[in-house]
């Protein structure tokens, strides 16, 4: 009945640099099952290269074709729809790597800039808001990869792209759109684009409700609601989501299809 299964990462898969329980063991069953398995972040601090070689280390060997991170969608959309865009990035390198790569000038220059992007960045200063201000009060737009208030990591978290696109829009005013990480239209047809599958034959595996699951539900998908990472039962019963099955964590993914 199912013929992709899609796993989120920070969380669901990992966290940190450290598989949680079941997950290698997990995907690789799912794969010997004959079904695609394919690994979606709105985390931009690494290229899609780097996700699929920091899967393969933990013992899930993966391709750069199964991976789409928010920055990649970016530079998609960017293409399409503001091709030779002069950007301004409030981010991190691997974000710029992926936007340099697909062809965009990268600028400081506010009378010069097109597009902010704003984005997960860990290096965010006074400076970088003087810059995307001066930017858009100069007509530029603001856009961003992706809008989580925070990124897990062992221990708890960090700040991630909300904090930052709410400081742009504070002193600005304007308001950022589109915002192409999940749960965005933008990447619902990014990852359709990939798979070329009916919605009704995949399954969105993730820890968080408002990107995740969210995503799947819209697009029409099973969703896997996982209590590894953002999501709890509080949360979920808090949200008025209802994903098709809610799970201590990836293992039980291989009881369920064995049953469906």
């Amino acid at each position: 009945m199912y013929a992709a299964c899609l796993f989120d990462l920070d969380g669901t898969i990992y966290l940190g640099d450290k598989l949680l329980p079941n997950a290698q063991e997990t995907v690789l069953a799912l794969r010997e099952r004959g079904m695609r398995t394919t690994f979606l972040s709105n985390n931009p601090t690494r290229t899609r290269q780097q996700y699929a070689e920091k899967l393969t280390r933990l013992g899930i060997p993966t391709a750069v074709e199964d991976v789409i991170n928010s920055s990649f969608v970016m530079a998609q959309w960017l293409r399409v729809h503001i091709p030779g865009a002069r950007l301004f990035v409030v981010g991190e390198e691997p974000l710029k790597e992926d936007l340099r790569m697909a062809g965009f000038h990268l600028s400081e220059d506010p009378a010069e800039i097109d597009v902010v992007v704003a984005s997960f960045d860990r290096a965010f200063v006074y400076r970088k808001l003087q810059i995307a201000f001066d930017a858009i009060n100069a007509g530029a737009r603001l856009v961003a990869t992706n809008g989580d208030r925070y990124c897990p990591v062992p221990g708890g978290g960090e700040p991630d792209a909300a904090a930052m696109i709410a400081a742009i829009e504070a002193c600005t005013g304007a308001v950022c759109d589109p915002i192409v990480g999940k749960p965005s239209p933008i990447m619902i047809a990014t990852v359709a684009e990939m798979l070329d599958l009916p919605a009704s034959q995949c399954i969105m595996v993730g820890d968080r409700l408002e990107t995740d699951i969210q995503m799947g539900i819209d697009a029409g998908m099973a969703t896997a609601l996982v209590l590894t990472g953002d999501a709890d039962r509080e949360k979920l019963a808090a949200s008025g989501l209802a994903p098709t099955w809610v799970l201590d964590g990836v293992g039980g993914l291989v009881e369920i299809l064995r049953s469906a």
